[in-house]
């Protein structure tokens, strides 16, 4: 077979094997969060999680930004925040707590499944996602109200397009969000491949190895932890969970990624 031919034959295997099991994954999860989030399943997270806030120096009702953000992902967390009566804005130091708390712990229905199906126990990524979340945000709340930094009102200086009420809109929205994910996974692997054919990927692989090394991640599993970190779990979850099942990596190392990750 000619070489070009091959390489763009393999590259196709390569994104059906990536995209398949991810989708299988994602479209249930996705139905299965929406019929929660119908049933009021949402609001009573939040309901859960807002006395919390209180430990992070941030109103009650951000548990229901939390949550939701727990449920979605950060974008379906801050039309919440924006849809939100408050009292008195949110301090930047605030808002810079409230960050921390989404960025480490966000759609975990699909992220910690995608976890599970690499070989982490879900209980384990949820529990290291939480509380992993939580002191980081507690940590930043003690350090700005010890040092009364960034105690100014945040000004908001984006706000996310709302949804449409109904099931069509939503419709929609999640299919243009699935279509985005296949454009980025066949625009990743075809990059990943291009590195692998002209070296740069052990270069990669190389300039990475030391600060991984010392997280206790051996060099069979720097593929999974880059495709991480550059993707994050949602996107790069299909080749992470083609990976980790390729029998190369180790539990051990699959569960240190994936925590690094989380």
């Amino acid at each position: 077979m000619h070489p070009i031919r091959q390489f763009f034959r393999e590259l196709f295997d390569e994104i059906m094997a990536v995209s398949w099991p991810l989708f299988k994954l994602m479209v249930p999860v996705i139905v299965i969060v929406k019929v929660l989030e119908e049933l009021g399943g949402v609001a009573l997270l939040g309901q859960w999680l807002g006395p919390l806030m209180a430990l992070l120096g941030l109103p009650e009702g951000m548990g229901l930004v939390w949550a939701a953000t727990i449920a979605t992902n950060i974008y379906g967390g801050m039309i919440v925040l924006y849809s939100l009566p408050l009292d008195t804005p949110l301090s930047i130091a605030q808002m810079t707590v409230l960050s921390g708390l989404l960025l480490m712990a966000h759609g975990l229905p699909i992220e910690t499944k995608i976890a599970q199906l690499a070989g982490m126990r879900m209980r384990a990524a949820i529990i290291i996602r939480m509380l992993g979340a939580f002191a980081f945000a507690w940590l930043l709340h003690v350090f700005y109200d010890q040092s009364q930094w960034l105690q100014e009102p945040a000004q908001m200086v984006w706000q996310p397009d709302p949804i449409a009420p109904g099931l069509m809109p939503w419709g929609l929205a999640q299919i243009q969000a699935l279509l985005m994910i296949q454009i980025i996974i066949i625009v990743l692997l075809t990059f990943l491949k291009v590195l692998k054919a002209i070296g740069v990927e052990r270069v990669i692989q190389w300039i990475l190895r030391p600060i991984l090394k010392l997280m206790g991640i051996s060099k069979e599993a720097t593929t999974i932890t880059l495709v991480g970190i550059t993707l994050g779990l949602s996107f790069g979850g299909g080749l992470l969970i083609k990976e980790a099942h390729a029998g190369h990596v180790s539990k051990k190392d699959i569960f240190t990624s994936l925590a690094l990750l989380g």
